[in-house]
């Protein structure tokens, strides 16, 4: 299992952080760009990006 976590919001990039089995899957980048962003942006016009945070 897997799935993803909402961290933040500032400047129009949302920061979300990827866990369990998503944080290492390889689709997760084109998962991130394609579709959560794609549906945040369509959904809320301030949003021009999503971005991972890896916690390092």
């Amino acid at each position: 299992w897997g799935g993803i976590e909402y961290l933040g919001f500032e400047n129009g990039v949302v920061t979300v952080r990827l866990y369990g089995a998503c944080s290492t899957c390889s689709s997760a980048t084109v998962t991130l760009k394609a579709g959560v962003e794609q549906i945040l942006k369509s959904m809320v016009p301030d949003v021009k990006e999503v971005v991972q945070d890896f916690g390092y």
